[in-house]
């Protein structure tokens, strides 16, 4: 299990345009996709890393998990978190990951740039989606992450929780017949 609190890491070695300090890797998960990124950038990087969490955990259920969201994105609802990183102003570059959530970037997201004062610091967001895109994800981030310098996101598709849910119901289909 991840902490969430982030560790003590050496610093990067400071790059012309870049800001100094430490290098965060937040991530949110919820089929453990954007995990696996958050961790091979954690290491590549030595940086320190942080998983976000709502304090009231989403459905394990996917089809409960997904209305949840739904009803969260429909109405604006940013939920609280259950936690925040510690002394936030210490780093200068944060990678932000998280999956696509009904098309555009999940509530803890907004939760988060909201909880942590990141102005001045460059954002390098890492996005997954199963297969519909970043859908309005950019967007959301141009109007949470005030005064951020933020990057082109790296986009990857990871799609297997959903096309194994539909395989499985379409075999189903077919034995029933």
């Amino acid at each position: 299990m991840l902490s969430l609190a982030g560790t003590a890491c050496a610093r990067e070695p400071e790059q012309p345009g870049m800001p100094s300090g430490k290098t965060l890797v937040a991530y949110l998960t919820r089929s453990g996709n954007t995990r696996v990124i958050a961790g091979t950038l954690q290491r590549a990087l030595g940086a320190d890393l942080f998983e976000i969490r709502p304090a009231r955990p989403y459905p394990e259920d996917y089809e409960q998990h997904v209305a949840q969201a739904t009803r969260e994105r429909d109405s604006g609802f940013e939920p609280p978190l259950a936690g925040k990183v510690d002394n936030i102003a210490a780093y200068g570059t944060v990678f932000l990951g998280f999956p696509i959530w009904g098309e555009t970037a999940p509530s803890p997201i907004r939760s988060f740039l909201k909880a942590h004062d990141l102005r001045g610091k460059t954002l390098r967001p890492f996005i997954t989606h199963g297969g519909y895109g970043v859908g309005s994800s950019s967007a959301v981030l141009a109007s949470h992450a005030v005064g951020m310098m933020i990057e082109k996101p790296f986009v990857m598709e990871a799609d297997q929780e959903r096309r194994t849910l539909n395989q499985v119901r379409d075999w189903i289909g077919k034995t029933d017949s």
